[in-house]
């Protein structure tokens, strides 16, 4: 974790926790329609249900449109003036609208910069003008090739990709506007996986796990990438929405005692395996549960600049010895039971 950034300028470890002090904490989602902000407004929900929360999306990548008795509102971060109206009386603001993923914003590059960056800028001044705590996922891409392991958010930055660049000037923006205004959490967020349900509507994304499950269930062959012992770190979506709680938990606290500045996160878990590990992994399960028999095949790699390690571990012990945030998810088990007969199928 690097909290070097934060400064206390109000009352010390003494003071009440902002919990006390703000009777009914407001916490702001932006892509609250998403796969992850739709998880994270849910586990507020679960955790602290007499919290308000406010939900937007732009609808760009939305899966749902309500989450319980909570409405998402149509803004999108890009236009200031609705961003601030929707945003006012924010407590905490957990920024999640992006263009996420290396293909969409090479895709998309304009709307990569003016979503990632803009976006991102327009939620730090809003935060700065109102003193309102942020939390904000980074993503492992703005490393390119990790130096060394288990990987830290120490390590310097040098993005392989256009996604990669847009999110190190999202880091660099709040680290700049927070700086004497407002606290911050920075999460060094690794690759997700796992779908997740909210209000019955099935939530996912075609991450390489959830690619590797739907496949499987059609009987289709398992498609790695050359060379397979490339490693990386999966950490379920659950876990990972688990942790802006503890994060806004600890916000809020930072909040009452005046701190300002940024601290950065590793979210990650302990599993850091090949992908070929990863597809031998759900064929084996859907053989158990399903007596599905499918293949593994190796296929050319068509991503250039790809890290090509065999480990990829990462240092998450400041998000848990700071965040208290413990991880409940594995990928044996979340594979499980994305295969596993439901009673109508």
């Amino acid at each position: 974790m690097t909290d070097t950034t934060q400064t206390e300028t109000a009352a010390g470890d003494g003071a009440t926790s902002a919990t006390d002090a703000i009777e009914t904490p407001t916490i702001a989602v932006t892509g609250a329609g998403g796969y992850i902000g739709s998880r994270v407004v849910v586990e507020f929900q679960e955790a602290y249900p007499d919290w308000e929360i406010i939900a937007i999306d732009n609808g760009y990548r939305a899966q749902v449109d309500s989450i319980g008795d909570v409405d998402i509102d149509h803004v999108d971060i890009r236009n200031r003036g609705r961003l601030e109206d929707a945003l006012a009386g924010a407590d905490v603001v957990c920024h999640l609208a992006a263009i996420s993923g290396v293909d969409d914003c090479d895709e998309n590059p304009d709307l990569a910069y003016e979503v990632n960056v803009t976006g991102t800028n327009n939620v730090a001044w809003f935060c700065r003008k109102t003193g309102a705590a942020l939390a904000f996922p980074f993503s492992m891409a703005v490393l390119g090739d990790p130096e060394e392991f288990p990987i830290t958010a120490d390590q310097p930055r040098d993005p392989l990709n256009w996604y990669g660049r847009t999110k190190l000037l999202g880091e660099r923006s709040i680290e700049a506007f927070a700086d004497g205004a407002f606290p911050a959490h920075l999460f060094l967020k690794s690759n997700l996986y796992g779908e997740h349900v909210v209000d019955g509507v099935e939530v996912g994304k075609p991450t390489v796990i959830n690619f590797f499950v739907n496949r499987a269930l059609a009987g289709e062959t398992l498609t790695v990438y050359e060379p397979g012992t490339q490693a990386r770190n999966f950490v379920h979506v659950k876990d990972v929405a688990r942790a802006y709680v503890r994060s806004a938990e600890r916000l809020l606290e930072q909040l009452e005692r005046g701190v300002t500045g940024t601290e950065t996160y590793e979210i990650a878990s302990e599993e850091d395996m090949s992908v070929m590990e990863v597809a031998e992994i759900v064929r084996e399960v859907s053989r158990e549960e399903r007596e599905i028999d499918v293949d593994v095949e190796l296929v050319e790699n068509p991503r250039s600049g790809e890290t090509m390690v065999e480990k990829f571990g990462v240092n998450i012990s400041a998000a848990r010895e700071q965040l208290r945030w413990k991880l409940d998810e594995s990928v044996n088990g979340s594979v499980r039971h994305l295969l596993i007969p439901k009673p109508d199928s």
